[in-house]
């Protein structure tokens, strides 16, 4: 706790407060749960600034409307248009932000359970729906799903399917397999690669392979909203019917 204490101290900001950015970035260095940094701050009397969703401080009002950020955050929505901290966060990864904070200000969402404890709202059981998609062959083997979407996006990205593999913490082999795979059971070419040297090496994405990333990632947005919308329905009844203390 000690060495915990002296990594708060040594990201305090001028006005001696530790903002949430930072609370995050000690969170990730000292391999500590976010909610024992908040707890540690709180027992040095410590207070949190700069809420890195908007509630509060130096970003409250900032950020930008995102389309991509809305679809994201939209099946993680409770009832009154709330979500919470947590769920709002994990939406962030290659969008930023600055796009979830925009967005939520956009739809005037409520932020709720803090992960550093700012909020005061009494913490009660939540369920929340998963979904998991993917498309299978008529033998009901795996067909397309997240992995083999990850992998194709990568390897447009990156130009190769080696360093697309590298990124993945797979073999060669076991990702040219999935691109095979796909490419039988589709029976269409997803991948084109050339040999040679600086511009003329590589590969790329054919535009069949485009479009079935985007139809899947389609298609993954329709069916969580779906089944978010179908479990406030079936689960989020007013009050005084639920026997689940859901929030």
């Amino acid at each position: 706790m000690s060495d915990l204490k002296s990594f708060i101290k040594e990201y305090l900001n001028e006005e001696g407060k530790l903002d949430c950015k930072d609370a995050y970035k000690i969170a990730s260095k000292t391999h500590t749960p976010i909610e024992e940094i908040g707890k540690a701050a709180k027992d040095m009397d410590i207070r949190i600034a700069a809420c890195d969703l908007g509630e509060f401080g130096k970003y409250k009002g900032t950020g930008e409307y995102s389309k991509e950020a809305d679809e994201r955050l939209a099946p993680f929505f409770t009832e009154g248009n709330r979500i919470t901290c947590k769920d709002a966060r994990a939406q962030v990864g290659g969008i930023g932000l600055r796009a979830i904070r925009g967005t939520l200000k956009e739809k005037k969402a409520v932020v709720t359970h803090c992960e550093l404890g700012c909020f005061s709202e009494k913490r009660k059981k939540r369920l929340h729906v998963k979904t998991k998609t993917w498309i299978a062959n008529h033998e009901g083997d795996l067909l397309f799903g997240k992995g083999k979407t990850e992998v194709l996006e990568l390897i447009e990205q990156e130009g190769s399917i080696a360093k697309a593999a590298e990124k993945l913490g797979m073999n060669y082999k076991k990702a040219w397999t999935h691109v095979k795979i796909l490419q039988k059971n589709l029976d269409d070419v997803l991948v084109q690669s050339q040999k040679g040297g600086g511009d003329q090496g590589g590969s790329t994405l054919t535009p069949k392979a485009k479009d079935f990333i985007k139809n899947y990632k389609q298609l993954q947005i329709d069916i969580e909203a779906y089944a978010n919308q179908r479990f406030k329905e079936l689960f989020l009844i007013p009050r005084n019917q639920n026997k689940f203390d859901i929030n």
